[in-house]
């Protein structure tokens, strides 16, 4: 069987599918791979390293045309033009704001597998590339914020006088916002942080943050372990409590989202009002609405007092070697329990098997049909 990984399309994503050292995982498995020529370049795997692990190199229509095909990001409708019917394809769907597409892909009777709908469950957590990429996005925020800021993160004392840490505020503790709070304090700032979900607090304070409280009332998270969506009453008491914090910060980075929704809008151009020339604002979930008012993707808005928003995409392409690695794991696991768990006596795979939970919450389409359940739930309802 053959996996195919063509190049990323999209100008801002630096990442592969794959990297030379999962080809020889895949061999193990009865998988040959044959990669677009150029596809790693960005990430600093070249086509040599891809050769002598023992791939291919080929065109893009040969990579397409692969039993399997690897993506970091969703094709374009034209790319699913090309991908003949049966072909299992492999990427970040995000299905759930992408019906379009995912009917498309359906149509043309693809088996399409989004890589955002692998459960948080204990068997999958090494095929969770939501989370492993998250983790990136937390880091290259920070370092942006570092850069861009014009306060020294940590505390310098010198002869010619103190200078006090950076205050840094992180709107949202899931595992974006936590390697956000561990990498700022790691830098030497003053790091608060807030979260919907009060059991997150231990997490914050393990990693030197200070959880700052505001009673929501009745909160918590999916059984995903997402946090749940806030009632317009609870935003509304979320952004009152948090006022204060962003004022007195030097940088905020918000992370929040709410998972198949659009991110909410948890800071208003009132509460940018307040905030100090000079200071900064990443917003991390600005491909999905945006947390913050103002924000605009890739572009630099620069607030009447002169708080500065950057609403930043593809955060971990910033990181693209490493985080090139981590999400080939994530595949190559993926692929291997797929594998093992739903092929059929005469070998094929991936079957739908509701007794396999991954299989179950992650393959979208399948034979014509879009086969989800949570996906067609959600597109009749809206």
């Amino acid at each position: 069987m053959q996996i195919g990984v063509p190049a990323e399309q999209h100008p801002l994503e630096a990442r592969v599918a794959l990297v030379p050292a999962s080809i020889a995982q895949l061999d193990r498995i009865g998988c040959s791979v044959c990669i677009e020529s150029g596809a790693g370049d960005a990430a600093g795997f070249l086509d040599d390293q891809f050769r002598a692990a023992g791939a291919k190199i080929g065109s893009r229509e040969a990579a397409s045309a692969s039993d399997i095909v690897l993506r970091v990001s969703s094709p374009s409708m034209d790319e699913v033009g090309h991908l003949a019917a049966g072909t299992r394809h492999i990427s970040f769907l995000d299905p759930f704001r992408q019906r379009q597409l995912i009917e498309a892909l359906a149509n043309q009777g693809v088996t399409s597998i989004s890589m955002e709908m692998i459960p948080r469950i204990t068997v999958a957590q090494k095929m969770d590339a939501l989370s492993s990429q998250a983790s990136f996005a937390g880091y290259a925020a920070v370092l942006l914020a570092a850069e861009r800021s014009s306060k020294f993160f940590p505390m310098m004392m010198t002869p010619a006088g103190t200078i006090a840490p950076a205050r840094v505020f992180v709107i949202g503790a899931g595992v974006a916002g936590l390697q956000a709070i561990a990498t700022a304090k790691r830098l030497g700032a003053r790091v608060e942080a807030f979260d919907t979900r009060p059991e997150v607090k231990e997490q914050v304070e393990s990693l030197g943050g200070k959880f700052i409280e505001i009673d929501l009332g009745d909160t918590g998270s999916t059984e995903q372990g997402y946090a749940k969506e806030l009632s317009p009453e609870q935003i509304a008491l979320q952004r009152q409590g948090q006022a204060e914090a962003i004022a007195r910060s030097d940088v905020v980075i918000t992370t929040a989202q709410v998972f198949g929704r659009s991110a909410p809008r948890i800071v208003t151009a009132e509460m940018l009002a307040n905030m100090k020339p000079g200071s900064l604002v990443v917003d991390m979930a600005v491909d999905t609405g945006g947390n913050v008012e103002g924000t605009e993707a890739n572009k630099e808005v620069v607030t009447e007092r002169g708080a500065i928003l950057l609403g930043v995409t593809h955060l971990p392409s910033r990181i693209a070697q490493d985080a090139s690695l981590m999400y080939s794991n994530n595949l190559v696991n993926l692929i291997a329990h797929l594998k093992d768990a739903t092929a059929n006596e005469a070998g094929e795979w991936p079957q739908l098997d509701t007794d396999d939970e991954i299989a179950a919450r992650a393959i979208i389409t399948q034979g014509g049909n879009i086969v989800n359940k949570q996906i067609l739930k959600h597109y009749a309802d809206n």
